[in-house]
């Protein structure tokens, strides 16, 4: 009787991987009926031309099971953004696969391409689903903290964490929390490492047009000796506000699409179809006024932000893209960032992140603030932020 109850138990990592505190803060702001600046949600107006395409396609009956790897049509406009946005050029029908958002993509990814007991290497402020996605696959993760404000890569520290276990190193550029682009010069030196040692190279480029201040996006699949060894996963949940969608791809060797495609497959089936002809619609039609614009409206609500932490005593380390914001939160009562993040909600109705949930034993004075917000909320939440 003892022997059979051992057996219902957790798995091993189970415990080891806990509520992201993001889901945490969001569901404490629901409860509050505060103003959610700790999810990244992106609650602002889908573009009509992509809305109304998805609409369209349900009315048509594309309901049913997409080929594993999505539409044509979406592979196809994929291919043509990548050749023109990325200067990458793939493969729509061996190079591409459509994904379940990002995170299906790293997910997938990482179990056609990893072995449990292998390491990879993520800059510190990291993106806390990239941790744990290794965690689950019994994947070792290596922090590499990058030198705030301004979040410089110490090249010498990253190849300090290079051993004969690792496999792999994540990029994520423009990078969650931090706002961090990483420069042609940084992606550089990470490539000669990725080559001399022969690792994979996950590039996490889903916040790839929200660029501030003539900051320039650049694939590090495109440097000499990478597209072999890069995954490159992005998506138009950001950049369309579909984040709820699940509307992610990949781009990667035709050596490796295979097997990735079918561990997305085993776990997901396919994104969602209908809303693969949406997000179709937004590649096709949608010129690149709307990327400049979508940059320069998100440049105007980090300057709104900061300048609202700034008033509050809350000094920001100002990013160069993405629609994050790290802010010290010092001045807050509390003896954890968790803590900290419950008093400002508290006082403030704003929900923020604790900045401790990016590093593996830091940010215990940082909060993460996201200013993806429709416009009226983010002025309720700067007015509150500066009462405080």
């Amino acid at each position: 009787m003892s022997v059979a109850a051992d057996r219902l138990q957790l798995s091993q990592i189970a415990p080891l991987i806990v509520q992201s505190e993001i889901r945490s803060m969001s569901i404490e702001c629901e409860r509050i009926g505060g103003i959610n600046m700790a999810q990244g949600i992106c609650d602002t107006d889908v573009p009509t031309s992509v809305a109304e395409a998805a609409i369209e396609a349900i009315r048509k009956g594309r309901n049913t099971y997409t080929r594993l790897d999505g539409i044509a049509s979406l592979r196809n406009a994929i291919a043509e953004k990548l050749s023109r946005h990325n200067c990458i050029d793939a493969d729509p029908d061996a190079e591409i696969l459509v994904t379940a958002g990002a995170t299906g993509a790293l997910y997938a990814s990482s179990l056609a391409l990893l072995n449990p007991g292998d390491e990879v290497i993520l800059c510190e402020p990291f993106y806390g689903y990239h941790w744990n996605t290794m965690l689950s696959m019994r994947v070792q993760p290596v922090a590499v903290t990058l030198s705030a404000p301004d979040w410089k890569l110490d090249i010498d520290a990253l190849r300090q964490a290079i051993t004969p276990r690792t496999r792999a190193l994540i990029v994520n550029t423009p990078c969650n929390p931090s706002g961090k682009v990483f420069s042609l010069t940084e992606l550089q030196a990470i490539a000669s490492l990725a080559i001399e040692h022969n690792l994979f190279v996950f590039a996490d480029e889903i916040y790839e047009y929200f660029l501030f201040d003539g900051a320039r996006h650049i694939s590090i699949a495109t440097l000499p000796g990478m597209a072999e060894r890069t995954i490159t996963i992005s998506g138009l949940s950001k950049t369309f506000s579909i984040t709820g969608w699940r509307i992610g791809y990949l781009v990667a060797n035709r050596s490796w699409i295979p097997a990735i495609g079918y561990f997305h497959d085993l776990a997901y089936v396919c994104s969602p179809t209908p809303l693969q002809y949406g997000a179709t619609a937004g590649l096709l039609e949608l010129s690149t006024t709307f990327y400049v614009d979508l940059a320069a409206e998100y440049q105007r609500k980090r300057d709104q932000i900061c300048k609202a932490l700034t008033d509050a005593g809350l000094t920001p380390c100002v990013p160069g893209g993405a629609y994050y914001v790290l802010a010290d939160a010092s001045r807050i009562p509390g003896k954890t960032a968790p803590e900290k993040a419950r008093a400002l909600l508290a006082a403030t109705g704003v929900a923020s992140v604790a900045g401790s949930a990016f590093f593996v034993s830091d940010g215990h004075d940082l909060l993460r603030f996201c200013f993806g917000k429709k416009s009226e909320d983010l002025d309720r939440a700067c007015a509150a932020l500066r009462s405080y």
